[in-house]
This record gives structure tokens, sequence and C-alpha cells, in this order.
């Protein structure tokens, strides 16, 4: 089984497509982008903040490390991509998405770690599956570009769930299934912001389109 097969299987649904619709929109690239840089320099600094808190776990150090700069690449790919296009990239507000998924970490070890792995695992998941959603729908310089990006962000899932198994002293299939249907919640909860992580677009975000707001 593929990556991107597997990923589908891991996850709890799949992406509205009146998510897709509207993220396809001329009109809303610039916001998808800004917000996938913002997504990319995020990844980037979570890893960072792992690596700090547990110094003392190598195998989380080495692939924190490594998934640190290929996050860190991937943001000044996109930049690029935004700046050869005349588009700005600016301040965004946070996405509900990952505060809605981090309000049920334990707060003793192991089980901190472990969930923010978990976590971790279905965010790199999701947007690895958006960006093959995704990519049908774009020109073919992104298009391209996403599917770039599908190898390395399948890998980054793989590597926060491998490690939060192997922390977790125990089977992790009751945590993985709450965090399946949180975020499976999110996804199909109807949201009133467009982001790279948000959910299905309101009638009156379909309406208006997505703006780009601070």
């Amino acid at each position: 089984m593929d990556v991107l097969a597997e990923i589908k299987g891991f996850l709890g649904c799949e992406t509205p497509p009146e998510w897709l619709q509207l993220a396809a929109k001329a009109e809303t690239m610039e916001l998808l982008l800004t917000d996938h840089a913002h997504c990319e320099k995020k990844a980037a600094s979570t890893a960072m903040t792992l690596m700090f808190r547990y110094v003392d776990r190598s195998d989380l150090l080495n692939k924190m490390s490594r998934l640190a700069r290929e996050e860190l690449i991937h943001f000044e790919q996109v930049l690029g991509i935004m700046e050869a296009r005349g588009l700005k990239y600016g301040h965004l507000t946070p996405a509900r998405y990952a505060a809605g998924l981090r309000k049920d970490v334990r707060t003793s070890e192991p089980g901190r770690l472990v969930d923010v792995l978990i976590i971790g695992a279905f965010i790199e998941a999701r947007s690895c599956e958006r960006f093959a959603a995704l990519a049908p729908d774009l020109d073919d310089e992104l298009a391209r570009f996403y599917r770039s990006l599908l190898k390395s962000e399948g890998r980054h899932y793989q590597d926060y769930l491998s490690l939060a198994e192997s922390y977790a002293g125990g089977p992790i299939d009751d945590r993985v299934e709450h965090f399946r249907r949180l975020e499976a919640d999110l996804v199909l909860a109807e949201d009133n912001e467009f982001r790279f992580h948000s959910g299905k677009p309101s009638a009156a975000l379909l309406a208006n389109g997505a703006a780009l707001s601070p």
C-alpha cells in the first residue's frame, strides 16, 4: 500500500469537496499560500520545540531535526512562489484546527509527548491528503509543487506515528482513535474562515469568498 492510500486509511474522513472548490479559486490563492507558508513554519517550530523539551531522546532528536529542516525549505519554496506571482505574505490569525486538536492533550508524561506526536501525525497526514486532492485543480506549477511535497509529508506522518508508538509503553490505538474522531469533526464542521486546515466552508464564506484577513 502506498503512503497516500495509507494516509487516507489513517484519517477519519476526506476533505469536503466544498473546501477543495474554494481552495482552487484564483481569488483564494493568496490566502491559501499564505497559510500554507505559516503551516510550514509552525511545523518546523513544533519540531524544534520537541527537540528542546526532550533532549534525552536521540531518535526523536534525529527525526525532528530532519523534519524541521525540510519544513523550513518548504516554507522558503512557498515564499518564492508567492513572490514570483506578486502575492504578499503576511500575518494571519491562528486557525481553530491545531488548537482544537491540542485541547485534549494529556498533562503528564509520557502521555503528553505521545499525544503531541499523534497530533503531529494527523496534521501531516491531513496536509498530505489535501496536497494530493488539490493538485488536479491547480495550475501546472502549483500542481507539481504540491505533488512534490507528498513524499516528505508522508514520511513526516510516519515519523510522528512511529515515535508515538515507541514512547507509549503500550498500545496507542485508543488515543489514535480519539484524535481521529476529533480531527474528522474539525474537518467536517462548518467553518467561517478559510485556512489550509479549515473545515467545511460555511454558506456565508462560500457566498462572500475567502478574503485575506489579518
